[in-house]
């Protein structure tokens, strides 16, 4: 029997082999084989798998990506789009606003144009009319001293003169005038009128002859001395409006206007060197004298306050003289300048300093004064001026404890300053309740303001060295809303001086305070 020879089938053939007949795996392979099988087809299976997560996990991480560079893309172009815009505008704007300035400046330039050739028109008329009455004058005067002549001649001399204009003037009453400025007028009633003496008045008149005197003309007769300085007086002491002056003394409404302001430059300027002025060193002795007995505070040369003045809403910078705590106290919109005055033990004023926008706060006032200028230069060494919260501590301003939770020596030392503050404040109650232009807005111009201001305060020193008392119904309430300094502390020296102050006045009896 012939045997031949058995091909075998190698490692691929065998598994294609069995892969016909699954059913003789089991049986025709040990097992060994068959777990060696099942374990390639295990990972065979497992690597594709993992592809296939890898592949989808691929994916999507490429499209956010994409999305991504495709937002910042959006994004970018969008930003250049504002920008753009933006710029577009802002050129808009800029030749818009350039348009504008040249059409104001063209405008404001007319107007001055316009202006000015007003001006020199009223002054041509003025030259003329002037020139005419002259010559009406010099005719009516010729007219008199001559003889009669025919009415041919007359009539002749006329045509050849030409026309002229007749000089007019308005007849006004000067009853009231004429009423207080004669003996016969009473003490009493003279002083409800006009807030002063009769004597007083006198000596104002007296001392400001030279200043307010003018010359008669061919025209008319000058307006005396009494009743220019009377004019004023009595419009500073009742703050009526000008065509009711007017009415009082028999003159012109500008006329009035005029010497209002004449008068008060007049008393600023002859007056204020006399009546109002820092104390000589004789004088500041007597008047830390009284202060001390008044407070137990020593070396106290006056009292400090800052009261406001209403105006009128100016055309120029309203900002800065919008008051804004009076504005929230009234409920009604205010304008104010500031007047900061220091008093001595009488009530008188030493030092003003008037006119700076009402929203200014104290301590910034102060430090624009002159007063401020003579305390850093030294010259107010050794003695103190007191003030309130408003005002910063240095080393010349004594001003009360502002903090919370006073000891007892601070507030007896708070109690004592306000016995001095209350002789600044009854001053200056008084200087309002006398010149009743200070309590409302008044018609003078901004920039003239500070001279008559000047001159209430003068005139104010004056009744009170004469003992000018004021009529208790002419009592004003004043009232200035005080704010606490943003720098209240400006020397170390001060505070070491004002605690050593505040110790003596609480340990050596006299404090005075209610915590006994």
């Amino acid at each position: 029997m012939e045997v031949t020879p058995f091909t075998f089938l190698n490692q691929e053939e065998d598994l294609n082999f069995f892969s016909l007949y699954p059913e003789m795996q089991d049986f025709g392979m040990n097992d060994t084989t068959a777990i060696g099988l099942k374990k390639r087809r295990k990972v065979e299976e497992d690597d594709t798998n993992g592809a296939e997560e890898e592949m989808k996990r691929k994916i999507p991480f490429t499209d956010i990506l994409t999305s991504l560079m495709i937002l910042d893309e959006e994004e970018k172009q969008e930003q250049e789009h504002y920008l753009a815009q933006s710029q577009l505008q802002k050129e808009s704007l800029d030749a818009n606003y350039r348009k504008k300035s040249e059409v104001m400046n063209q405008y404001y330039s007319d107007f001055q144009q316009s202006g000015s050739e007003l001006n020199n028109l009223e002054q041509s008329r003025g030259k003329r009319s002037r020139g005419a009455a002259f010559a009406a004058a010099a005719t009516a005067v010729a007219a008199a001293e001559t003889t009669v002549l025919p009415a041919a001649a007359t009539a002749e001399t006329s045509t050849a003169a030409g026309p002229h204009r007749r000089l007019w003037v308005k007849d006004r009453s000067k009853d009231w005038w004429d009423l207080y400025n004669s003996p016969n007028v009473s003490e009493d009633e003279f002083r409800k009128a006009f807030r002063m003496s009769k004597g007083t008045f006198d000596i104002i008149c007296e001392e400001l002859d030279s200043a307010v005197t003018k010359k008669n003309t061919m025209l008319r007769d000058a307006i005396p001395v009494r009743q220019r300085v009377a004019v004023c007086i009595w419009r500073l002491a009742t703050g009526e409006p000008l065509r009711l002056v007017s009415k009082r003394f028999g003159l012109g409404i500008s006329t009035c206007h005029k010497l209002v302001l004449e008068v008060c430059l007049a008393i600023k300027t002859v007056l204020m060197e006399k009546y109002l002025h820092w104390p000589d060193e004789h004088t500041l002795q007597a008047i830390k004298t009284q202060f001390e007995s008044i407070s137990g505070i020593p070396n106290v040369s006056g009292s400090m306050y800052t009261t406001h003045v209403p105006i009128i809403a100016p055309k120029a910078s309203v900002a800065a003289y919008f008051n804004k705590r009076h504005t929230e106290r009234n409920q009604k919109t205010s304008y104010s300048i500031t007047v900061q005055g220091v008093v001595d033990p009488r009530g008188l004023f030493t030092d003003i300093c008037v006119g700076w926008p009402g929203s200014m706060p104290d301590d910034k006032v102060l430090e624009n004064s002159a007063l401020y200028k003579r305390g850093s230069s030294g010259q107010l060494k050794d003695v103190w001026v007191v003030g309130n919260k408003g005002h910063p501590l240095m080393d010349w301003v004594l001003v009360p404890y502002t903090h919370q939770n006073l000891t007892w020596t601070q507030h007896a030392f708070n109690e004592k300053i306000g016995d001095i503050q209350g002789v600044a404040k009854d001053a200056f109650a008084k200087l309002k309740g006398r010149w009743s232009c200070l309590q409302k807005r008044t018609e003078v111009k901004l920039q003239d303001l500070p001279v008559v201001l000047g001159a209430c305060c003068v005139l104010h020193n004056i009744c009170t060295m004469r003992n000018d008392e004021l009529d208790p119904e002419l009592k004003y309430d004043l009232f200035d809303d005080e704010m606490v300094s943003e720098n209240g502390l400006r020397s170390a020296g001060a505070v070491q001086a004002r605690d050593h102050i505040a110790h003596n006045l609480l340990h050596h009896g006299l404090a005075g305070t209610g915590f006994h």
